[in-house]
């Protein structure tokens, strides 16, 4: 199976659960990937910091146009949807920042003056802890090609593991290109307005992504029963509710899992896995 674990918004626990339930998992000898895919952001290895690891540059082709064969006819300009071309005088000038290496500038470039070159735009890791394997990325700065990145994050998933995916908080391209093509989305929100307002337009972007979603409240005991009721109005099964605990935050605080220092947090974690298993199979067969 391959969870996703997202948010509206950030700050709403995300990372922890998705730590501390792969870890849980991981000590009843399922094989399991935990894969941070917060590129831009990845904080995962702060609380499990492997060993070793491995690494591997993550590349994406710019254009490089030869001023000599360019007719300045401004067709790749036209076509560039990220307006990383423009033409200045006797010039094509070219935005590297901006470009979303779609090649389509080069395919059709009727002079064929445009050839496309490799550049790096972040880095893929890898290391073993916990008894798991832990995949995150780091996004270079400057550039805006965060799915580029999460989409080699997701390539190392291996089909035969149980894939726990951290995806960016928000609904941005990010966000959508780490929940696609999972089995189930468990959004983490909080009984605050905010929480409810930004896990509406969660829920929304899962809904047209054909992704199924059950809800864990964290922090509960704050704030009001609205989330409850709008995840009862629109069928959202809320699978977990993590109390308001001054514990908790500490352990966090301490960069600390709380599988370690709260060790009944493991069956607790363990019932909400059977209850994923459980919701994702209801909805497999349903469909």
């Amino acid at each position: 199976m391959k969870l996703v674990i997202a948010s509206g918004k950030g700050g709403t626990g995300k990372t922890t659960v998705a730590a501390n339930l792969a870890v849980t998992l991981a000590e009843m000898n399922e094989p399991v990937q935990l894969l941070d895919c917060d590129v831009e952001e990845p904080n995962v290895h702060l609380f499990l910091p492997p060993l070793g690891t491995t690494d591997q540059t993550v590349r994406s082709p710019i254009p490089r146009i030869d001023p000599v064969r360019c007719t300045l006819c401004g067709v790749c300009v036209q076509i560039c949807a990220y307006n990383a071309l423009a033409t200045a005088g006797d010039h094509v000038l070219f935005f590297p920042e901006m470009c979303h290496g779609c090649g389509g500038c080069a395919h059709l470039c009727p002079e064929g003056s445009i050839a496309e070159v490799e550049r790096s735009i972040g880095t893929v890791l890898r290391g073993q802890v916990h008894g798991l394997e832990l995949v995150w990325s780091r996004l270079n700065v400057g550039l805006s090609l965060a799915p580029a990145v999460i989409a080699e994050v997701k390539r190392m998933a291996q089909p035969k593991a149980t894939v726990i995916v951290d995806a960016p908080p928000g609904t941005s391209c990010a966000a959508v290109a780490a929940i696609s093509d999972c089995d189930l989305c468990l959004l983490v929100t909080e009984p605050t307005p905010f929480g409810l307002h930004d896990l509406k337009r969660a829920a929304e972007m899962t809904r047209e992504l054909n992704v199924p979603a059950a809800v864990v409240i964290n922090r509960s005991g704050i704030g009001d029963k609205r989330v409850h009721a709008w995840c009862q109005e629109n069928s959202l099964p809320i699978l977990l509710e993590i109390p308001f605990s001054r514990q908790l935050a500490a352990c966090y605080a301490r960069g600390k899992l709380w599988v370690d220092e709260f060790p009944e947090w493991k069956d607790t974690l363990r019932r909400l896995w059977g209850q994923v298993e459980e919701y994702a199979h209801e909805r497999t067969a349903r469909h």
